[in-house]
């Protein structure tokens, strides 16, 4: 299984999404420094929110095969900057999070992980187990 790095904003779902991927009950706590689980790599909010911390991202890449840049389909406007993936040298996918909320709009926030560069993407949703097994699958891919 190819080891991925969790990226995005605070309240994206990547805790959550996590603990979907791993088959646990989903419970919210809040990530306060860089988790390592088994082959998932879960990164604080505010890593990707603020730019002085926002270069330890890049740096934390190298311990991952793919990184995944997270963005919520109730987003309403996108974290990243167009092409954002020529700053790491690993494969990197987009992952729209939160597709079974009421306001979700996943096809724009995929536009968005698009321009970032992500050439592919997954839509999950970590309550209702939507879209999880196909990033299993992926991730399971030699």
């Amino acid at each position: 299984m190819k080891k991925i790095m969790l990226v995005g904003r605070s309240e994206c779902g990547k805790t959550t999404l996590t603990q979907a991927l791993r088959g646990e009950q989903l419970n919210y706590q809040k990530t306060q420094s860089m988790n390592y689980y088994d082959l998932i790599i879960d990164t604080p909010g505010e890593y990707a929110e603020n730019k002085i911390l926002a270069g330890a991202l890049a740096l934390y890449a190298y311990e991952a095969d793919v990184v995944g840049l997270l963005l919520s389909a109730t987003e309403q406007y996108s974290l990243y900057s167009p092409n954002i993936t020529s700053l790491v040298n690993r494969e990197v996918i987009g992952i729209v999070t939160q597709i079974d909320k009421e306001d979700a709009r996943p096809i724009r926030a995929g536009g968005w992980l698009n321009l970032t560069g992500c050439e592919k993407l997954f839509f999950v949703s970590a309550v209702t187990g939507e879209g999880i097994d196909t990033l299993l699958d992926y991730l399971t891919q030699a």
